[in-house]
């Protein structure tokens, strides 16, 4: 028998797993344990081995991903760390990018370091932009400043030089020196978590690493420990934001790389779905219990970026966080899952989110203490969820507490109907999430209407069909296992590694130098292999190669893919054109007779995938058979409905339902509202499609 692969994703509400097995898949949801995490994924880990019949040393990988990291800088709640820079820069990562990102709001709040002042230190030191050293290390200064962090009881400690990304030689000093007085502290080189240009990000992306560090090596010790105790012999592997596997050693040493490690799985999964449908355009939709995920697929790839704001102050306003500089899919998240909490402002408005209920105490309707109205509570009283059948009945719903709450929060605030508040709340956060989604494409200059929706994660199938209704989508997909969706995302994730250098590079017919391009890539390689090989020894390695470019004079850049091979003399007028077919395509126009130059090179090194097997066509319609009735709200007739209610298990392929209909299944239920109906596909995929207007 083939070793059984598991996936584990901790959310703020639910820990989902998913294990794979002689091309069975079993999956289970069990609530996220805050304040223990590694507690939700051993009950989980029990409770899916009793029902796939299996023992722990049964399991060949185990591949995890987590919002601990997340949670830990948006709580404040990582370890007390020292930043030590430059002398002379140690206000850098207060002062920021010194604009408003709040134009006309005389109070903004801008978000605090995590480093108070008093904890920031400079150090004399000086290199210039093109590595040649200014100043040496005052190693003295170096050696006094430790009595002082030990004094501070200091747990870790970001260390950013100027233009270190160039060479981290003095960083390095550092680190070695402090290491010998102050064991047991977690020392973090800016030099190494993100060795790019402009020292604010490097130095925010290094403090969060440092910041996070030492909370997410206790706690991968703990997971790491527990599991071994249970009989697991197998590598735990952890996801990464950028959608690819690290080993544990490198997860332990930049924790920071974890940040979107949950919501990478669900795009690695519409991703793939993309490519085995033939789907060029895709809209991936990911809710859960406390955020929803948008994702932009084209080609069967979901678009990736160096760029991520964490712990934002203003609610999903861009500028308002603090920026890291670490490989990520692009996407939106917004604070919109079933979690999400509902309540009426002084203008009677109604609002839903970004605060979540979250495990503990969870929506009213979960009977474990909560009281105020969430998604849930509102998708409860339209009738959409059974109180009875809720994550496969594991969890017993109650309508009158979910009613109580609505009536309290919102229809007595508004003077409306529990059905009526019940609808609003759940109109609000789908116009929330559309709205998110016009705003993603707009931004990239990408069209919504001709994609297909992917949906999936315990809250998705219900809101789906509203949702692709606000963005005129006609074609829904609700994948299998949809209700562990990002956890089933994991398991087809590829071992990969991202290597980043800001190297500048003119592309003036006598400046550019092709030579010391390939040297570069040549060593990026190297670094990257040692990270690929070590968790996939045998595996063809896959190199992806992108460059940061700008017109010369311009103050930020746009990426643009590389071509495979070395490059030669003839490749300056490639990376020119390649440079300014991207530019046209973001900003509708080039800029005749300037320059271009280039700022950071990226070197992504995958283990290759086997190629997903192409969908069979759709064979013709066949009829369904229901389980039974339930009424269900229908917004067209303000009032409750019988609905025809099929569960998923019952489905053969080609099993054609008319809307309005419920599927249910153990970890999610599906709505089909009267203008679409759904069918089974042949990878077992429910399709839901538009029948009229």
């Amino acid at each position: 028998m083939e070793k059984a692969r598991l996936a584990v994703d901790i959310g703020g509400t639910f820990t989902d797993l998913c294990l794979e097995w002689n091309g069975k898949r079993t999956s289970t949801k069990v609530l996220t344990t805050p304040r223990a995490p590694e507690e939700g994924v051993l009950t989980g880990l029990d409770e899916i081995v009793k029902l796939s019949g299996l023992k722990p040393a049964d399991l060949g990988i185990i591949i995890h991903g987590t919002t601990l990291a997340t949670n830990a800088i948006i709580e404040r709640k990582g370890a007390r760390t020292a930043l030590i820079v430059t002398e002379g820069f140690r206000d850098s990562i207060e002062i920021a990018f010194e604009h408003r990102f709040e134009q006309y709001d005389i109070f903004m709040v801008k978000p605090s370091p995590l480093v108070p002042r008093d904890l920031r230190f400079g150090i004399p030191e000086r290199m210039d932009g093109r590595g040649n050293v200014l100043l040496p290390l005052d190693e003295s200064a170096v050696k006094a400043l430790a009595p002082k962090l030990k004094a501070a009881r200091i747990e870790a400690i970001a260390i950013g030089y100027m233009h270190a990304y160039l060479d981290g030689k003095h960083e390095r000093r550092t680190r070695d020196i402090l290491a010998e007085t102050l064991p047991g502290v977690s020392i973090s080189l800016s030099s190494e978590v993100s060795p790019e240009i402009r020292e604010y990000e490097r130095w925010s992306t290094a403090v969060a690493n440092a910041y996070v560090q030492p909370v997410m090596d206790r706690y991968l010790g703990r997971l790491d420990a527990a599991l071994r105790q249970r009989g697991v012999a197998c590598p735990l592997f952890m996801i990464t934001s950028g959608g690819g596997l690290a080993a544990l050693e490198t997860a332990r040493k930049f924790p920071i790389r974890l940040v979107e490690s949950g919501p990478a799985g669900g795009a690695i999964l519409a991703a793939a779905l993309a490519r085995q449908c033939g789907l060029d355009k895709v809209l991936s939709f990911d809710m859960g219990g406390t955020t929803a995920k948008i994702c932009l697929i084209d080609n069967g790839e979901p678009q990736h970026s160096r760029t991520f704001e964490v712990a934002r102050q203003y609610r999903f306003l861009k500028g308002s966080g603090l920026p890291l500089r670490i490989p990520v899919i692009e996407m939106v998240e917004i604070g919109a899952g079933g979690g999400s909490i509902a309540h009426v402002d002084s203008l009677s408005r109604i609002n839903v989110g970004p605060e979540s209920a979250g495990a503990e105490p969870g929506p009213a309707s979960y009977g474990r203490g909560g009281t105020e109205p969430t998604v849930t509570d509102a998708d409860v009283v339209l009738g959409r969820l059974d109180p009875g059948y809720f994550a496969g009945g594991t969890i017993k719903l109650s309508p009158d507490k979910a009613g109580e709450a609505v009536d309290k929060a919102v229809g007595s605030a508004l003077q409306l109907k529990r059905l009526d508040a019940a609808f609003g709340v759940s109109e609000i956060v789908e116009e929330n999430m559309a709205n998110a989604a016009r705003v993603h494409a707009v931004e990239r200059g990408k069209e919504l209407q001709d994609r297909t929706m992917i949906a999936f994660g315990g809250a998705a199938p219900i809101h789906a069909a509203r949702l692709a209704e606000k963005l005129g989508i006609s074609r829904v997909m609700v994948p299998s296992g949809a209700g562990v969706g990002s956890a089933v995302g994991f398991l087809m994730a590829p071992v990969a590694y991202e290597v980043v250098r800001s190297r500048y590079v003119q592309l003036d017919a006598d400046k550019f130098d092709p030579a010391f391009v390939n040297t570069l890539f040549a060593e990026m390689r190297a670094e990257a292999e040692a990270v690929v090989k070590a968790g996939a020894p045998t595996a063809k390695l896959v190199a992806t190669r992108t460059a940061d470019m700008r017109y010369r004079g311009q103050g930020h850049e746009i990426t643009v893919n590389l071509p495979d091979g070395d490059f030669t003399t003839a490749s300056r007028e490639t990376l020119i054109k390649l440079y300014e077919d991207g530019y046209a395509a973001t900003f509708g126009r080039t800029i005749p007779g300037l320059s271009v130059e280039i700022m950071n090179w990226t070197l992504r090194l995958a283990a290759e995938q086997p190629p997903m097997p192409k969908t069979p066509p759709q064979p013709a319609d066949l009829p369904a058979k229901a389980r039974g009735k339930r009424s269900v709200y229908d917004p067209a007739d303000q009032d409750m409905k019988e609905v025809s209610v099929y569960h998923r298990a019952d489905l053969q392929v080609g099993s054609h339902i008319p809307g309005p209909a419920i599927i249910a299944e153990d970890e999610t239920t599906t709505i089909v509202p009267r203008s679409f109906a759904a069918r089974l596909s042949p990878i077992g995929a429910i399709l839901l499609e538009k029948v009229g207007p």
